[in-house]
């Protein structure tokens, strides 16, 4: 049987709730759809003891007034996780419970910044359900950290910038201590993700702060330029090119420019772009000795070819 509230409940309903949600040994329900948008959601299991709590599951569902009746006893585990590994206020931020999040938050011994079992924040869950409400909630607390990471070391302004949560990209910049040159486990940067992925609109916005550095590299050594060549995002590589900050000869690990990394995807639209910048170095060679023409000849690119062997400082050389 699925767990339904109304908003509005009398006194007589708000005690048979209480006893309801907070008893340990109350099974209402084997399984409770947490989320009906897309199929292969998470669902929850109540007979499990670890989830027996009932502050935990007033929050999951935002019955606000259970919240704030279970948030005034001592003990009610406001920073308790449940076996899902999400506290009361990670599940409130992850379903967009605005006001249960609003109650959470009043309370003193409340850790906002609690992270989940996979190292979540309640604010890195509100930015990947998309709700904006409880993202401006959090965000006007002064504890709330904009730069805490999961564990794969993602912070949530990368959350918000993967999904193209403009809005949130927009209300993340706009904190003092925001790091929005912070790395990944892998050395990946927001702003790395966003030209990796073409998002036109979020590279925009970044690119308008000064203190954004437009040559970081992951890992492996990929810059944004190199990337944004790898995979064609044309858009994106003439933003990239109109900064006199940019590097567009920088390489890889591997000694891969990014005229290298267009010409051996076979992008002569790309590479054609970064032509038209007269900084490029056209022969430069990668650790195996191999320049951008000699790629495209091997992987038989005549397009990218065409536009490179003019240009070739010793086309016999590079045949």
């Amino acid at each position: 049987m699925l767990l339904e509230h109304k908003r509005d409940l009398s006194d007589r309903a708000k005690l048979i709730a209480l006893k309801l949600f907070d008893n340990c040994n109350t099974r209402i329900s084997t399984e409770i759809p947490l989320k009906e948008r897309k199929p292969g959601v998470y669902h929850i299991h109540f007979d499990k003891p670890s989830l027996s709590n009932g502050l935990l599951r007033a929050s999951i569902f935002g019955i606000d007034q259970i919240v704030a009746c279970l948030a005034e006893v001592d003990g009610c585990g406001v920073n308790r996780r449940g076996s899902m590994g999400d506290t009361p206020l990670g599940w409130a931020a992850r379903n967009g419970h605005e006001e249960v999040v609003k109650l959470l938050l009043d309370r003193d011994d409340i850790d906002p910044n609690k992270p989940g079992g996979d190292g979540e924040t309640p604010l890195l869950l509100a930015i990947c359900g998309g709700h904006e409400g409880a993202v401006k909630v959090l965000l006007e607390r002064d504890d709330v950290n904009p730069n805490a990471t999961d564990n794969e070391g993602r912070i949530p302004l990368w959350w918000a910038a993967s999904k193209r949560h403009e809005k949130m990209v927009k209300m993340l910049l706009g904190k003092d201590d925001i790091d929005p040159n912070k790395s990944d486990n892998e050395g990946r940067t927001l702003l790395w993700l966003t030209a990796r992925f073409g998002h036109e609109a979020v590279v925009k916005i970044l690119l308008d702060r000064d203190d954004l550095d437009p040559n970081k590299s992951d890992n492996k050594g990929r810059t944004l330029l190199w990337l944004t060549a790898r995979f064609g995002h044309e858009a994106v590589v003439k933003i990239l090119l109109d900064r006199d900050d940019l590097d567009p000869n920088k390489s890889d690990n591997k000694g891969q420019t990014p005229l290298w990394s267009a010409a051996r995807s076979g992008r002569p639209w790309v590479v054609k772009i970064l032509l038209g910048r007269g900084d490029v170095d056209t022969n430069k060679r990668d650790n195996k000795g191999q320049t951008p023409l000699q790629c495209a000849i091997q992987y038989g690119h005549d397009g990218v070819i065409a536009l490179l062997q003019p240009r070739a400082s010793n086309t016999r050389d590079a045949a």
